[in-house]
């Protein structure tokens, strides 16, 4: 295998497993929404000339009032925003839940980007809430490998929004009221996926935030519940990262499962088959319980 193409697949290896997969059509019904009006924050104070976008999937029939924010994967240096964005937010209308596309930021080292794309994403949801006829206290963020560290970063790190914002929709809380986790980078320690760490924080990120992202260790009393599922033979993203997450949300009394799938690898097996079909199924029921 030559070096080049070897690095690719450390750094995107949600995004190759999708080139033989066809992108879901998003349907014309579905509305795409930028978050910052063209002007974005990147940390620090600063701003940049971009933009990041949700498209939001809204049930035919009524719908059950839940909805969810959906991160794609790609090693933070991509997106597959098809079978893990819009098929995803497909599968989720089927279930009276509306799902909201997040096209993220790229970060190129600037860790913050995608956090604060992903909490404006949330907050955006819940001022919708009354029009898009959801329930506010039932908001959620999902992520899949990269997308799956955004959202556990979303789970760990959040404000209950600012009241003296001049942005309404900066008052509003960015906590979301659950995750769920699939085959998730968590860590930025020895079991990370090196891609993904490399594409937030750059070539050199200090102690101190390699601590800040390793989600594991940001798991507090108010963290809210979480879902997960990871396969045992997942080589890019191995399952330690998901059981880390588990046992600190267990260690802290919050309502959390994770379902360990005996095979399917990272993708679990192209997105379908079984393995896929377990976590669908088993997170559903486990919204279900949270009623």
């Amino acid at each position: 295998m030559k070096p080049m193409f070897f690095s690719l697949l450390l750094l995107f290896p949600s995004f190759l497993l999708a080139q033989d997969q066809k992108p879901s059509e998003t349907p014309a019904t579905a509305k795409r929404i930028g978050l910052w009006e063209g002007r974005a924050p990147i940390g620090d104070g600063k701003t940049e000339d971009a933009d990041a976008w949700i498209t939001v999937h809204r049930p035919t029939s009524k719908g059950n009032g839940t909805a969810i924010v959906i991160c794609p994967g790609g090693g933070y240096g991509g997106l597959v925003t098809g079978p893990e964005g819009h098929g995803i937010a497909a599968w989720l209308t089927q279930h009276g839940i509306t799902g909201v596309v997040l096209e993220y930021r790229l970060p190129a080292g600037r860790h913050a980007v995608p956090l604060l794309d992903a909490q404006r994403a949330i907050r955006t949801v819940r001022a919708n809430a009354k029009e898009w006829e959801l329930d506010a206290s039932r908001i959620g963020i999902m992520g899949f490998s990269a997308g799956g560290h955004l959202a556990s970063t979303a789970l760990t790190h959040f404000d209950r929004g600012n009241a003296s914002a001049s942005h309404p929709t900066d008052r509003v809380s960015c906590r979301p009221d659950f995750a769920i986790l699939v085959y998730p980078v968590v860590t930025f320690g020895e079991k990370t996926h090196s891609g993904s760490k490399l594409n937030l924080l750059g070539k050199d990120p200090t102690p101190e935030l390699i601590k800040l992202y390793s989600n594991e260790l940001q798991v507090t009393a108010d963290t809210p519940p979480a879902y997960l599922a990871h396969a045992v033979d997942d080589a890019p993203v191995p399952p330690e990262n998901s059981r880390a997450l588990y046992a600190a949300l267990q260690a802290k009394g919050i309502r959390s499962k994770y379902l360990e799938l005996p095979s399917g690898g990272h993708g679990l097996n192209g997105y379908k088959g079984p393995m896929w079909d377990a976590w669908q199924e088993g997170s559903l029921a486990w919204l279900k319980e949270l009623r």
